[in-house]
Order: C-alpha cells, then sequence, then structure tokens
C-alpha cells in the first residue's frame, strides 16, 4: 500500500458526491423568511438566479436513488456516506445496492449498516453514530461510514432504496473512483447479505456460497441468542460452533471455535475491540448478543469453482439464534444468483 504511493500516477481520479442543483425558487417559495436568510449568509444559495445547491437527498419510504453511474472502466477507490435519521432502523432498512457490467442482477446487496459493520445497532436501545469501528477495509469513525474495498467495473450503477417507513431526512455520499484505469485480470467486488432469523436446527448457518473464480476477502457476523437458558457464558453457547471454509472439493479451514475464527479467544474474553482486519463490536452475555468482523486482505482465500463459509450455532448445531451476516469477496462475472435480500427479514 505505502510502498506503491511515491508511484506516478497514469489515470485519473474523479469523484461523485450528493451535491447537487436545484430549484432554488422553489425552495423560497416554501421555505419562512428566517430560514432563506440563514441560508444566504451561509452561502447555500449562489449561482445564477433561481440555482441552488443542496449536499443531500432525502429518501422517502419506499423511494430508490441512484447515486453512481459510470459508463468506462474505472475502479472505485473510496465510499463515504453519513445519514441522518430520526429511526435507528435506517441501518438496516436504507439498502445499498450495486450492479457492475450491465448486470441485471445486484453484485453488492446489503443494508447499509450491515454493510458497514454497523447492523447490530438497529437493535440496539439507545444508538449512536458516534460510535467507531476502526477496521482499515470497512468502518464507521465518528459519524461516517467508509469502505477502501476497490471495485473495479467495465459499467458501474450504485443505488440505495429506502424500505422502512420513516423518511431519511439527510443522506451525503462521496465516491471516489479511478477513471482510465486498466482492470484486466481484476475480480468484482461483491457483498451479500443473509439473514436467518432462527438458524435451522442441526444445520450449519451459511455466510457464504458462491460459483466461479475468486478469493474470499472477509465478514461481518451479528449473533443473537434466542435461548439464555444455557449454562454456557451466560447465553453465548453459539459459539462453540467450528467456522468452516471449503472451496473446489477441499476444506480450508477448520476453526477452533467461533470466536476463534475471529482471532479471538474465550467468548471473546477481553470484550470489544477494533483492529484493522478482525474486531469485536459488540458483546452482551446477558442479552446473549455478539458482533464481529474478519478481512483476510492479508489472507484473502480463493477458488477456482466454488467456496462455502458457513458456521454452526452451538457444537451440534443445536443452539436456538438469529444470525445475520454480510460476505465480502472478488469473483468472475457474471457470477450465478445468490441469496437475495427479503423486506420480512430486515427488523
Amino acid at each position: 500500500m505505502l510502498h506503491d504511493l511515491p508511484r506516478f500516477k497514469d489515470y485519473k481520479m474523479k469523484y461523485a458526491s450528493s451535491t447537487h442543483k436545484v430549484d432554488a425558487r422553489k425552495l423560497l417559495d416554501l421555505a419562512p423568511s428566517w430560514l432563506v436568510d440563514h441560508l444566504k449568509r451561509k452561502g447555500v444559495l449562489k449561482g445564477e438566479p433561481g440555482e441552488a445547491w443542496l449536499d443531500y437527498y432525502t429518501l422517502e419510504p419506499g423511494e430508490k436513488l441512484e447515486i453512481f453511474r459510470v459508463d468506462e472502466p474505472g475502479v472505485i477507490a473510496s465510499l463515504w456516506v453519513t445519514i441522518n435519521a430520526h429511526d435507528r432502523r435506517f441501518l438496516r432498512n436504507v439498502v445499498l445496492r450495486a450492479y457492475w457490467d450491465g448486470e441485471s442482477e445486484p453484485s453488492v446487496e446489503s443494508p447499509i449498516g450491515d454493510f458497514f459493520l454497523q447492523g447490530h445497532r438497529a437493535f440496539a436501545p439507545r444508538p449512536s453514530l458516534a460510535a467507531n469501528a476502526f477496521s482499515l477495509p470497512i468502518g464507521l469513525s465518528s459519524g461516517g461510514f467508509y469502505c477502501f474495498l476497490p471495485m473495479p467495473f467495465e459499467r458501474a450503477r450504485i443505488e440505495v432504496e429506502n424500505l422502512g417507513t420513516e423518511e431519511v431526512a439527510n443522506l451525503y455520499y462521496i465516491i471516489g473512483y479511478y477513471a482510465g484505469v486498466d482492470i484486466s485480470g481484476m475480480g468484482r467486488f461483491h457483498a451479500v447479505w443473509r439473514r436467518e432469523k432462527r438458524v435451522k436446527p442441526g444445520e450449519p448457518y451459511t455466510i457464504l456460497k458462491a460459483k466461479g473464480k475468486g478469493h474470499y476477502v472477509g465478514v461481518y457476523l451479528f449473533m443473537r441468542g434466542l435461548s439464555l437458558k444455557s449454562p454456557i457464558a451466560g447465553g453465548l453457547g453459539f459459539l462453540e460452533g467450528n467456522t468452516r471454509i471449503e472451496a473446489d472439493g477441499d476444506i480450508l479451514y477448520q476453526a477452533t471455535g467461533t470466536e476463534d475464527y475471529f482471532l479471538s479467544g474465550w467468548y471473546f474474553a477481553g470484550g470489544p475491540f477494533t483492529a484493522p482486519f478482525h474486531g469485536l463490536l459488540h458483546k452482551s452475555e446477558e442479552s446473549g448478543e455478539i458482533a464481529a468482523y474478519r478481512f483476510h486482505v492479508p489472507d484473502p482465500i480463493p477458488f477456482r469453482e466454488w467456496i462455502t463459509v458457513t458456521t454452526p450455532h452451538g457444537e451440534w448445531n443445536d443452539v436456538e439464534a438469529d444470525y445475520s451476516s454480510v460476505a465480502y469477496w472478488y469473483q468472475s462475472e457474471p457470477h450465478a444468483s445468490f441469496y437475495r435480500l427479503r423486506e420480512e427479514d430486515l427488523i
């Protein structure tokens, strides 16, 4: 990463943002005089008569908004988003989708909170966007969501949709991308959310099932025990499951416990932390909840034909629990159909 910084760059860096022109006259007709004066003092109203600039969009219930479209090859290098909403469930109800190379099915589909490692906070009593998650690839820093995982494309389209019943008052974003860059030999970025409100008895929870050539690069996993009667670790008995990664007919990885896969131990004995490529964002023995992430940036896991990533809920898949996850990976296109988000699973 740093060793490449001095090298001259033969491509253009461009940015797309939520700042856009609006009809100032319409806004002025609707706005009280004190607000008009305030906007003029702040420099929001500028340019030609009848012209104004807004830095954000408002999303009504059920509304879709296209936030990015490019019809030439490039690579998204950075994605920043911040949202103001009265209902904490926007973390689950605002859905992010990305389509590459003209495909009809999205390669990225996830609630925006889960994509940025914050899905668990849709259920928190008093969530605050002041909380932080300092992962290098994806995270939240003092109210701003960010992602630095590269996203190559021949063509690209990104949209957000408000599947909730409440208005999202302010949506801000800035997307940085390289134009005119050679993307030959690059896989396409994928991120897919799944949820099982009640994991299936006797079967492990599936984080990822994909076909094609690519490599797995990480997961955000939120686990909620539904039965706190277990004497094991105050209701965290589901962590006894051994996460497994299989690809092309081989078992590539077999963990010695769910928390061990997240590079921790003894039921996350030290409590929440954030590190560059792994972390524990939330732990509650009383309510039986764990939210953790791991990114295989130093050790991406390749597959030639297929890959499956699973994690049991208890040693014998017998612990009642609610699991949700986002898997992150790269692969060749077109991709096979995979799990699609269902509105009834969001909250």
